[in-house]
């Protein structure tokens, strides 16, 4: 069992959220099996369409490929695969109410620039953007830049809750975002989406080595 409240790695990966099916979980799995030979540490698995059976299977497979695992929104399915966090949205359970069912699971918490603050209370860690334009967000969110996130970092509950910048991130941004006081990065397309996963991993691990 992993040790209780454990906070993510520097760079952390998010999965596409295009699993529906035990097959294309599977192919997934080697995938990350191949990152995380590369130097991959974390990853918040978030498929809503994949149904709880082969949703725990599979983080229960990632469980022994990673040194860290969260469970986007289900945290029956992190605490059943014996995953370090359950990662909250804006459709979770409140802060709150989550903590209730996590047990000694880390809470992550996805936040924006208009959020209130005071909706970041009781959580371990907090993933914010996003930063840069990003195509998931486009026309959605605003970016917020490096100002925006050193912002919200000021208005975190308290000062040594750790941070992830989400949104655009880039082996040339990355460096202004820790130096902005991030804890570390994630990303989605950067990463799964590029044309080599693996040399685009080992370009964003060496932007923050």
């Amino acid at each position: 069992m992993p040790e209780p409240r454990t906070a993510p790695p520097r760079l952390v990966v998010i999965s596409r959220g295009d699993l529906t099916e035990a097959r294309s979980a599977e192919a997934f799995a080697r995938e990350v099996a191949g990152l995380s030979g590369a130097g991959l540490g974390g990853l918040v698995l978030r498929e809503p369409n994949l149904p709880d059976g082969p949703l725990l299977e599979l983080a229960s497979r990632l469980r022994g490929e990673l040194g860290w695992l969260a469970v986007h929104d289900r945290i029956h399915v992190a605490r059943a695969a014996g995953a370090d966090a359950a990662h909250l949205g804006f459709r979770s359970l409140r802060p709150a109410d989550a903590r209730l069912a996590a047990g000694d699971l880390a809470l992550g918490l996805s936040t924006h620039a208009g959020d209130d603050p005071a909706t970041w209370s009781g959580v371990d860690y907090l993933f914010h953007g996003p930063v840069f334009e990003t195509p998931s967000k486009s026309g959605l969110l605003e970016p917020t830049g490096v100002d925006g996130f050193r912002a919200a970092l000021e208005r975190r509950p308290r000062s040594e809750l750790p941070m992830l910048a989400l949104g655009g991130i880039t082996p040339a941004n990355a460096p202004d975002l820790l130096a902005a006081g991030a804890h570390g990065i994630a990303v989605i397309g950067a990463v799964l989406g590029a044309a080599s996963p693996r040399e685009a991993l080992l370009d964003l691990l060496g932007a923050i080595a």
